[in-house]
């Protein structure tokens, strides 16, 4: 059973008229880049809760955590309504093995996300100690719309700060956008056009691939990996594919 903490929420930034992030302060246990946690509230003497990924790096305050307003969603719709100053419990403890403690050594390392799905790589790339575990890093992230797209500034920052380690692969599916690709990641994978944007292919001997996600692109995604002769990451069977159903 979850021991909950109070939370207060210190800041909500809007994306869209959906997407939007809260920072909110509380006291929880320490957690490792790539976790998950769950916020709370109270309703009728229920508490509605669900799984957010923290955004914020481990030694960042306040906590971050980004989400999307679900039409008819018991939870989501009443957090985008939150305000700074307003209350809401976050679970003391995270949990998740999506972590890079958890990914075998390589050279290249892909993190590939859909929608708010990108959480917690930007938590992993906020962390000082990620950039010293992999050569390059390569965050493929996809949206359906540009409007979709969150912290794109702060990406395009990271992307100036380290231009030899990080390469940034923005993803588009229902528009057209200089500069961007459009379509699914599976099959931009599969016609290799993603690893020609980030100039890194993708091989069983260099390569560790990291899903966040939609469950239907994670599927087909790992199935065009497999037919590029990557395997799933167990721990008794140690490959090149580590993944996390976001939903």
């Amino acid at each position: 059973m979850s021991v909950w903490v109070n939370g207060t929420v210190v800041e909500r930034i809007d994306w869209n008229d959906k997407l939007f992030t809260l920072k909110v302060e509380a006291d929880t246990d320490p957690f490792v880049a790539g976790q998950f946690t769950k916020l709370g509230l109270e309703q009728e003497g229920e508490r509605l809760q669900r799984a957010y990924s923290y955004v914020n790096a481990p030694s960042q305050q306040p906590l971050e955590f980004l989400a999307v307003a679900v039409e008819d969603g018991s939870l989501s719709p009443r957090l985008q309504d939150l305000h700074p100053g307003d209350q809401l419990m976050v679970a003391k403890r995270a949990t998740g093995f999506m972590v890079l403690d958890e990914v075998p050594a390589g050279r290249d390392m892909w993190m590939l996300a859909t929608g708010t799905a990108v959480g917690p790589f930007l938590s992993m790339l906020r962390s000082d100690d990620t950039w010293e575990q992999f050569e390059t890093f390569n965050l493929v992230y996809a949206v359906r719309e540009l409007r979709d797209m969150a912290y794109l500034e702060e990406i395009r920052a990271l992307e100036a700060a380290r231009p030899e380690q990080f390469r940034f692969v923005p993803v588009v599916s229902r528009e057209s956008i200089d500069g961007m690709l459009q379509g699914r990641i599976p099959e931009l994978i599969s016609q290799g056009k993603i690893q020609e944007y980030a100039d890194t292919p993708i091989t069983p001997s260099r390569s560790q691939v990291m899903i966040c996600g939609n469950p239907d692109m994670i599927r087909d995604t790992v199935a065009v990996l497999e037919g590029m002769k990557l395997r799933k990451n167990l721990r008794r069977t140690p490959g090149q594919i580590t993944m996390e159903k976001y939903w």
